[in-house]
């Protein structure tokens, strides 16, 4: 089959793309997903993450190579595997970043990416539970809904206890500055998830110009005689097939995938790809460079009152809760369990927010089983998370080998450079000054880890070492700039170098953002529609 547009990957970029480009009616538009729908149950309740977030049948559950600075551990990587991508398994946690950040994207050399540029997306991608303003869109397929006067009641004495140590409150982070302590958004609709898959590409596929094929593995781009990138091949349950394109192929795969696919079609450094016997179509050393991602920590506590450990850990608990959510909608089920936070600078020297913090009413440790969910602790309590706005370390996606089934090498090389160091003491040293709050010290028993004895620079660093993990935004590895010398594709998000295609996802940031990247993702992928909309014009 021939398509004006064949896009690679049904995640949150993917399914906008999709529905922007069919929308006239002009373009025939084929998106090519890996895994299967995202019909269950589970991937429409908040709550439901759980599930999903250690379930290889809808999560490509990568791994790094080992961290040299962490130990030695192989810090997990999940990215969804099923329509809707990593928005169908991720907490809902709706931030666009800071103004800043868009500004230093344009200022990098890409025009037109600018806080102001870039904001009529946002707006225009979303429907505030507030209606329209200034900040926010009002008419968006994106239903968003901030959690204020729906979190715990535990929740509220974080709020307070950073009010008590002279750190300013925010009521909406999306709005004038990130700056502060709040409750997050959420992108919900009446206790739903809201994402791109069921927000934007379910209406879409009732036009008869959009066509998805799933459970279609992308091996490798197609090429015409003149090196015009005309195609994708698949292996479609165990069948290999060919989509091809008459305008142009879009990759929406990720961070992780869209390098893996350009490295594995010869489309990378040249070096690297010629020991593996892959046949060089174009060089390109950026492809998989420049991967960023945020790094977290948890501080755990014990609470002398009930969190959301007690009602989630019993049987009985999680039925009421699952009856309250189906008679109203409403409850711990129809939220994320990060429910409060903020964004800080970690010392006063800091020209902006550098760090970011989690509140969740609910403590909780990794499964030993990949396929079983979040169990809370056996006993009350909440935590707070911590990671650094914009780490300044650099890693990269580098295939193994000329197989498509296997997985990438993936190589974050966290902590690797003093900044970032620096960020996670001054991290550290924030979440104990709120700590020391008297409202914080009212809920609180003890703090079961890394523990009060822990107190120097050097045993903070260790914990950090040895406790640290994803907070699963990997982006960069496709980097938009002005150049082929470091980056991939030009302020229009086209490959440099290389005609009829396009990486339209997170791989194409610069520099990550302050917060979590799903907004900004389908910022990017609204804003990507229209630039080729606009290109087809002329």
């Amino acid at each position: 089959m021939i398509y004006d547009f064949v896009i690679v990957g049904a995640g949150s970029a993917g399914c906008i793309l999709a529905s922007r480009l069919s929308e006239n009616g002009k373009y025939s538009v084929l998106l090519i997903e890996a895994g299967g729908k995202d019909d269950s149950f589970w991937f429409k309740i908040p709550v439901g993450y759980a599930k999903s977030f250690y379930n290889p049948d809808v999560n490509w559950m990568y791994s790094t190579e080992p961290e040299p600075e962490l130990n030695g551990r192989r810090i997990y990587v999940p990215r969804g595997k099923v329509q809707g991508g990593s928005g169908s398994i991720n907490a809902m946690i709706f931030v666009r970043g800071a103004a800043a950040d868009f500004d230093d994207w344009q200022a990098a050399g890409n025009p037109g990416w600018g806080a102001s540029d870039v904001l009529p997306y946002f707006r225009k991608l979303e429907t505030h539970a507030q209606g329209a303003s200034r900040w926010h869109g009002g008419e968006g397929p994106i239903h968003v809904t901030p959690m204020r006067g729906m979190t715990h009641g535990i929740s509220d004495a974080f709020l307070k206890a950073c009010g008590e140590v002279n750190l300013p409150a925010n009521p909406d982070f999306n709005g004038a500055s990130i700056e502060g302590a709040g409750v997050y958004d959420i992108n919900t609709r009446n206790g739903q998830r809201s994402h791109s898959s069921a927000e934007y590409l379910r209406p879409a596929l009732r036009r008869p110009n959009l066509t998805i094929e799933r459970h279609a593995f992308a091996q490798r781009l197609l090429f015409d005689v003149d090196g015009k990138v005309d195609g994708v091949e698949v292996l479609q349950k165990g069948v290999p097939r060919r989509f091809m394109a008459n305008r142009e192929v879009i990759l929406a795969a990720g961070a992780i995938d869209s390098p893996k696919l350009l490295q594995m079609s010869g489309v990378g450094d040249a070096a690297s790809l010629t020991q593996l016997g892959i046949p060089m179509r174009h060089h390109l050393p950026g492809v998989g460079a420049n991967l960023q991602d945020h790094l977290c920590a948890s501080f755990y506590y014990r609470a002398n009152r009930p969190t959301l450990n007690g009602i989630f850990g019993s049987k009985f608990g999680q039925a009421a809760l699952g009856l309250r959510y189906v008679l109203t909608r409403k409850g711990p089920f129809a939220m994320s369990v990060n429910q409060a936070g903020g964004f800080f600078r970690g010392s006063p020297h800091e020209e902006k927010p550098n760090i970011q913090l989690y509140f969740n009413p609910l403590s909780y440790r990794i499964p030993a089983n990949s396929r079983s969910g979040l169990m809370p602790e056996p006993y009350p309590g909440f935590l707070i998370a911590f990671n650094a706005c914009r780490p300044t370390s650099r890693g990269k996606v580098q295939i193994a080998s000329d197989d498509p089934s296997r997985a990438p090498l993936i190589k974050p090389n966290y902590l690797s450079t003093e900044r970032d160091v620096a960020e996670v003491l001054q991290g550290s040293r924030l979440v104990r000054r709120i700590a020391s709050a008297p409202s914080f010290s009212e809920i609180t028993d003890t703090e079961v880890s890394p523990s009060a004895a822990v107190e120097s620079d050097a045993d903070l660093l260790a914990y950090f070492r040895a406790n640290s993990g994803s907070i699963y935004h990997p982006c960069g590895t496709c980097a938009m700039g002005p150049d082929s010398g470091g980056s991939v594709v030009d302020a229009r998000l086209r490959v440099h170098g290389l005609r009829g295609l396009r990486v339209v996802d997170a791989s194409i940031f610069p520099t990550i953002t302050a917060g979590n990247i799903n907004a900004p993702t389908m910022m990017v992928a609204e804003k990507g529609g229209a630039m080729i909309l606009e290109d087809i014009r002329g």
